[in-house]
């Protein structure tokens, strides 16, 4: 009887020491329906959008931490760890070229905020800060561009996400919400040009 999972070893050809001399394989078929992307909104459009419904909800029911003038901050529903932020700008638009030079402005700021909040309320190491642009990047919803910011700490990875299919969260996103909007400033810090 194995005490891990099952490991595979691929044999290409011509590899001359690459990739799949050193990599083994770790299998997480049920990711399959989330890249299908079974449960997700349409593409229809705003109407369907959860980026563009959030705003109308209170801050507890949208999971919202923050508003700003042309952004919010927002608990990932399905975080990748605790206190995994999202930056989004309240238009619809699906590509960073498509934002105004004062939406640019204010997701950086909020950025910044959601990494200083985050490490005041739960001591983050670090953070992996990114957009996935386009279904084919690994956007969840590729209609309506976002910006995560995952915090990470030191011996934080784990097998529980691909041999349980449980993610380890210390928190329910209520209470989360709830630190991360109170440590959040009521006003943001200038950006450079108006320093």
């Amino acid at each position: 009887m194995s005490d891990g999972p099952a490991q595979l070893r691929l044999t290409v050809a011509n590899d001359d020491g690459g990739p799949s001399s050193v990599f083994e394989q770790l299998w997480t078929p049920y990711r399959m329906a989330y890249i299908r992307g079974e449960g997700k909104p349409s593409t229809g459009g705003a109407d369907d959008c959860p980026f563009c419904l959030i705003p109308a909800m209170s801050d507890e029911d949208g999971l919202v931490v923050a508003r700003g003038e042309t952004v919010f901050a927002v608990l990932n529903l399905y975080p990748y760890n605790a206190g995994h932020l999202m930056v989004v700008p309240y238009r619809h638009v699906p590509d960073y070229t498509d934002l105004t030079v004062a939406e640019v402005a204010e997701l950086g700021a909020f950025t910044q905020t959601a990494m200083r909040v985050v490490r005041q309320v739960s001591g983050a190491h670090g953070f992996n800060i990114g957009m996935n642009q386009g279904s084919v990047a690994g956007a969840g919803i590729a209609d309506h561009l976002h910006q995560h910011a995952v915090p990470r700490w030191g011996g934080d990875t784990n097998f529980m996400p691909v041999l349980g299919l449980t993610r380890v969260l210390p928190q329910v996103l209520a209470e989360t919400r709830r630190l991360l909007a109170a440590a959040w400033p009521s006003t943001h810090p200038a950006s450079p040009t108006e320093a």
